[in-house]
């Protein structure tokens, strides 16, 4: 498949799928291997066929498949040196490593890789912006609050994966604990749909084709509610963007290009 697809978004797991002419990548492997396969295996991609993996940060729900894929294949991982850290210190077997510098571009086979910094309650968590002949994608879920450095890394995208994770009032109404509401809440924690629909707002451009809306609370949010915020912050814009949800239990609507 050329284009990329979320297999899983949400805090039982993350991954991504994305695939050019040249190179098969993941981002994130948060599914266990077995899991990740099958849902590869709808897209018609064999696992075997991955060439490396990109990591957002160390939390179990974006590594929890790197065991197998990483240290028993042998699939290279690509991370900063905080994260690769904080890694080894979570897994009995150490991966192969490829150091990024946040902030700084690296190639990947046909893919221009950027790793920005988020603000997340991890070592030193990022976002990425990928671009494949002349596509430009942004991957920004798992923050608290959409910086100013974020919104200009996302500018120019041609498609978003962007964090609508929780409605402020379901998080208070729920009986989750108040470590966990006040976590959720803060700027280490997670984008609320209106967050999601203020960045969005203020990143947009008319040649924004598709947004996915990730890491959607199961408990605290509602897909429903996520898409009617998002769409109508951009019905103000007169915008045509197409914005579909990126599922936890599901494969998510794949983009081809």
């Amino acid at each position: 498949m050329k284009g990329f697809c979320p297999l899983a978004s949400g805090s039982k797991g993350n991954c991504i799928y994305l695939g050019t002419e040249r190179s098969k990548i993941l981002i994130d492997a948060g599914l266990s291997a077995k899991a990740i396969r099958e849902r590869l295996a709808q897209l018609h991609v064999e696992l075997e066929e991955i060439d490396a993996i990109l990591i957002t940060h160390e939390h179990v729900d974006h590594i929890r498949g790197l065991e197998m894929l990483a240290c028993r294949m042998g699939i290279p991982v690509f991370a900063n040196s905080d994260t690769a850290s904080a890694i080894c210190s979570l897994l009995r077997e150490t991966p192969k490593f490829k150091i990024f510098a946040t902030g700084e571009t690296f190639e990947y086979g046909d893919i221009e890789v950027h790793p920005f910094s988020i603000q997340h309650d991890a070592i030193d968590p990022v976002g990425f912006t990928l671009k494949v002949e002349g596509t430009k994608i942004g991957f920004c879920a798992d923050l608290g609050f959409a910086t100013t450095l974020v919104a200009n890394h996302l500018k120019q995208c041609d498609y978003l994966y962007v964090e609508a994770n929780h409605q402020p009032s379901m998080v208070h109404a729920s009986s989750r604990p108040m470590v966990y509401k006040q976590r959720v809440l803060s700027r280490q924690g997670h984008l609320s749909n209106e967050e999601c629909a203020q960045l969005i707002e203020l990143i947009y451009h008319s040649d924004l084709k598709h947004i996915h809306l990730a890491h959607l609370s199961s408990e605290c949010n509602a897909p429903e509610l996520a898409l009617k915020i998002i769409r109508q912050r951009l019905e103000t814009l007169q915008a045509s963007t197409e914005v579909s949800i990126a599922f936890q239990e599901q494969v998510s609507k794949p983009i081809y290009f």
